[in-house]
């Protein structure tokens, strides 16, 4: 995907003139080095979530559970892919209760629907570290399209010789358009939870050998 069209420790030679077009964006010779198939490493990395509680506060939680693999192109960013795999049952939001809550019939239905996925089909590079990826996303078995913001973090070699990379995301979602629809009115008017959730991705990869 486009995430890693750019590496921040590598310096461009020339300067991409202002009148060229996306499709003819210089790319620094250094990039090419990033080509290559990558492995998410899950004990360093975050796919976590913040959800909007009784209309004044924010529930955040994140999934400890997932894998996942990236195509990487320093070439053509937009040829690259990317592919999530989550495992609904370990959810986490700091709370048991709440937990088991959205593990049950009322929201994700672990023990009917136990993955959720991502494969991506489009990445964009919008200029300087920031790209974009849009993709399907599968939820209770319903399929949708999602566009995440991405910030590339850079590239390095970390001292065990693993060649990472490493960016951070965001996007919003309406989980209603997933199925995910329970909820309860409060007294002061409103609802407990709210219809937009917001993604927060922070991962690192590893370079296959």
């Amino acid at each position: 995907m486009g995430i890693f069209g750019r590496n921040k420790t590598a310096t461009s030679a020339t300067a991409t003139p202002a009148t060229a077009t996306p499709t003819t964006t210089a790319v620094s010779p250094g990039l090419a080095a990033l080509t290559g198939d990558y492995t998410i490493d899950p004990a360093h990395s975050t796919l976590g979530f913040v959800a909007r509680h009784a209309m004044v506060t924010n529930v955040k939680g994140k999934f400890l559970d997932f894998s996942g693999s990236l195509h990487l192109d320093g070439g053509d960013p937009t040829r690259s892919t990317a592919s999530i795999d989550v495992a609904m049952d370990s959810i986490d939001t700091g709370s048991a209760d709440r937990d088991g809550h959205l593990k049950s019939a009322d929201f994700f239905r672990t023990d009917e629907f136990p993955a959720m996925t991502f494969r991506s089909t489009k990445a964009e590079a919008l200029g300087g570290d920031d790209y974009r990826i849009t993709g399907d996303l599968t939820i209770l078995g319903t399929t949708r399209p999602v566009t995440i913001d991405l910030e590339f973090n850079g590239a390095a070699q970390d001292p065990f010789g693993n060649e990472r990379v490493g960016f951070e995301g965001k996007a919003e979602i309406l989980r209603s358009e997933w199925g995910l629809t329970w909820n309860a009115a409060l007294e002061t008017g409103g609802v407990l939870v709210s219809d937009k959730i917001k993604l927060v991705f922070d991962v690192s990869a590893i370079r296959q050998a």
